[in-house]
Order: C-alpha cells, then sequence, then structure tokens
C-alpha cells in the first residue's frame, strides 16, 4: 500500500500534467485562430465582397485588341489598397493587381484609401457612429497606431501604394512631370503604370487642415470630400444632414486648390457639390458614379447638376457596378458612356470603376478591352473611344496636377 504522501504527489503532478496539456492545446489554437484572421479571413472577406460576376469569355476582335492596345488607358477609381493582398502578384481574388493592370492595357490607375465604414452601409442614410474599417485593421493586422487613428489609415494606404512602387513597374504620381515621363515611357513601348493616391472622404484630416499638407508631402493628390456619413466638411450623399460645405470645408477647399490638389465630389451631397463648385478655382471630378437620368438611384446626382458640374470643366468617371449604371454590363456601362456624352459633352466623360470597393463587376481590369470592343461595336468614333478610356483623364490631370515636387 503507497503512502498517503505518494498517492497525494501522484495526483498533484498527474493534473499538473493535465493542466500543461490543456494549456498547450489553447496556445495550439490561439496560434491556429490568430493565423487564420490574419491569413484566410481577409481573403474570404474580401472573396465575398469584391465579385467579378459569371460569364463567358469575351470575344475581342482584332480590330477591337489593337485599338485598345494604342490607348493610354486610366482609371479613376479603386479601393485595392484596402485589403490584404500583395498587389505586385496576379490574384485570383478582387479586381485588380498590377499584373491584370498589365493585361489590361491600363496606363494609369488612381488608388483610393477607404478610412472609415460605416455597419449596415446603404445609400439613403448613414450616421458615422459606427466603423467596419476597425475590424479589417485589426483582422488585417495593420499597425496599432492605425487602430484609432483615421489619418494614419489614410497614411498607411499610402505606404502601401509606395510599396508596390518599389516592388513592380508601378509609379508614384506626384506631379504634372511626373505624368508626362510616364507618357513617355509608354510611348517608347514600356508598360510602366502609374498609381496616383486619393483619400475617400476627407474624414482622415481629423478636423485638422494641417493634415491636409502632411498627407501632400506623403504624395496624397486627389482628395474626396465625403464618403457613406457627413463628416468635418459638411453633407454626404447618403448621410443623413443633406448639408453643403461649412466653415471647415471652406477651408479644406482653399487649400486644395493652393496645393493643386484635384477635389473629388463622388458621395458629396448636392448641397456640398454645389457649393464646391462656386467656391473652387478649379474644376473638380467625380471619381466613380453614375447619372440619374439613365440609371436613377440614390447613389447618382440629377443630371441638372451633372450639366452644372461639367460646365465647371469637370469630369466624371462612369462606374462598372449596378448602382452607377444599373445594367452591371458591358453594353450597360457603354450605354451609360454613351448617355453621358450626349449629356454633357465627351470630353467630360471617363472611367471610374471602382474596383475592390465591394462591388460585383462584370469583369476584372485584365478584361478591360471588354468596353473597347462594345464601343467599336455601338459606333463610337476612335475619338470618342481614346477620349473615354483615358484621354480626358490624362488631360485633365496635366492641367491640375502641381507642375513639379521634388
Amino acid at each position: 500500500m503507497l503512502p498517503l504522501l505518494t498517492v497525494r504527489s501522484y495526483l498533484a503532478s498527474s493534473s499538473l500534467a493535465k493542466m500543461k496539456r490543456i494549456l498547450i492545446v489553447v496556445g495550439l489554437l490561439a496560434v491556429l485562430g490568430l493565423a487564420y484572421v490574419h491569413w484566410v479571413l481577409p481573403g474570404k472577406v474580401e472573396a465575398s465582397m469584391n465579385i467579378v460576376l459569371p460569364h463567358q469569355a469575351y470575344t475581342i476582335s482584332d480590330d477591337a485588341r489593337r485599338l485598345h492596345e494604342s490607348m493610354f488607358v486610366v482609371d479613376l477609381h479603386s479601393d485595392s489598397l484596402l485589403w490584404k493582398r500583395d498587389l505586385t502578384k496576379e490574384s485570383s481574388i478582387g479586381h485588380m493587381d498590377v499584373p491584370r493592370l498589365k493585361a489590361g492595357n491600363v496606363a494609369l490607375q488612381v488608388f483610393s484609401a477607404t478610412t472609415k465604414s460605416p455597419a449596415n452601409l446603404n445609400y439613403s442614410s448613414n450616421t458615422s457612429g459606427s466603423d467596419d474599417i476597425t475590424l479589417l485593421a485589426l483582422a488585417s493586422m495593420w499597425p496599432p497606431r492605425t487602430w484609432l487613428s483615421l489619418y494614419e489609415r489614410a497614411a498607411y494606404q499610402l505606404d502601401k501604394l509606395h510599396a508596390v512602387a518599389q516592388d513592380s513597374d508601378l509609379v508614384v504620381i506626384k506631379s504634372k512631370q511626373d505624368l508626362e515621363n510616364l507618357i513617355e515611357r509608354r510611348a517608347k513601348g514600356e508598360l510602366a503604370i502609374g498609381g496616383l493616391y486619393l483619400i475617400e472622404g476627407a474624414h482622415p484630416l481629423e478636423g485638422n487642415i494641417e493634415n491636409l499638407d502632411r498627407l501632400f508631402e506623403q504624395g496624397l493628390r486627389i482628395i474626396g470630400l465625403t464618403h457613406f456619413f457627413d463628416n468635418e466638411l459638411g453633407g454626404s450623399l447618403h448621410g443623413t444632414s443633406g448639408e453643403g460645405l461649412n466653415n471647415f470645408g471652406q477651408s479644406v477647399i482653399r487649400r486644395a486648390n493652393e496645393l493643386n490638389l484635384i477635389i473629388d465630389v463622388a458621395h458629396a451631397s448636392p448641397a456640398m457639390v454645389e457649393d464646391v463648385l462656386a467656391l473652387s478655382s478649379a474644376p473638380v471630378i467625380l471619381s466613380h458614379g453614375g447619372l440619374k437620368g439613365i440609371c436613377d438611384t440614390e447613389r447618382n446626382l440629377s443630371d441638372v447638376l451633372m450639366k452644372k458640374f461639367a460646365s465647371n470643366g469637370g469630369l466624371i468617371g462612369i462606374g462598372y457596378w449596378d448602382a452607377a449604371v444599373c445594367d452591371a454590363s458591358p453594353e450597360g456601362i457603354v450605354r451609360s458612356i454613351r448617355y453621358a456624352i450626349e449629356l454633357l459633352g465627351v470630353d467630360h466623360v471617363a472611367l471610374g470603376s471602382d474596383y475592390d470597393g465591394t462591388v460585383h463587376a462584370p469583369f476584372d481590369t485584365s478584361e478591360l478591352s471588354v468596353l473597347t470592343e462594345v464601343m467599336l461595336q455601338s459606333g463610337f468614333s476612335e475619338e470618342e473611344m481614346r477620349k473615354v478610356m483615358g484621354e480626358n483623364a490624362k488631360h485633365f490631370l496635366l492641367e491640375n496636377l502641381p507642375g513639379h515636387v521634388l
């Protein structure tokens, strides 16, 4: 018979061993959970949001292919920097990366930074009281400085763009001179791609005008004023107030003009668009959207306001998703482009895909020549096609970017 002390010692050691095994299992599960959240979950989330609609392979004629390959193609809006994906490598997820930009002959892509997005997102009425980007930043393991600061989220996504440029044929465009250099390289047959940086909504300024200068110094060249909620500048098209520019918003417009920052009124309330057109000394863009006359949704502004926008030298990027064009097919997009040309004039129409912006698109950027094919079939002139596919945007940027930035 074992002594009582020996039995107690055995039981104690046995319990300790079991506890250690339990802690090891719990630790392994925690590590696996973190690995899943870090490496798997962000991709699954994006794959469920940035969808290419199922379709048969598009047939592109030799004439359309040759024409498309000769174009300087520009897309005024994508949200690809938001996601945990290496944009230097081709992916089966989402709509855009550098290899697919090359395949689609895109010469210049505007990269947007989304920094805050309310829960239960809709086009009619959102408040600023919630934010899904915080969860995405945590799951994607963005730096801690980004967890509570919208400014830092914007700066971090700009850092991501510079990192893509270091590891690929993409070059960050900061000035008219940079764009001229890109145009010259493309004319020589190089597949260099320009990347312009935009913030989607000016809430990363956090109510401080000095943050506009800080972001400009880092490479910001297009400033969206609002996104899905009212912010420190005034009212969103999808907010609750319907307000125009407030005093801080007016100061942002004036400072943006001084810096030669291009102003983007996508998602701005009609009253804010009116105020911007009255105040800005430079023409503005609507980087991604549509026209209410052909697609009557809450996402689009009235034709009357868009005609005023165009008469002030504005440029609209026609989107590729249902709320912008109603018919999210190549043919539907081209019909919206034709409508915009007839309403606003061909010089005011461009492309604004909203790729990787939680939209369902009929093609990814590698398949972009399908738009050239459909426009060719629809009787567009070569001049119209070249202007819409990129010449208008190129001309606008050459006219409005800073001349030279060190």
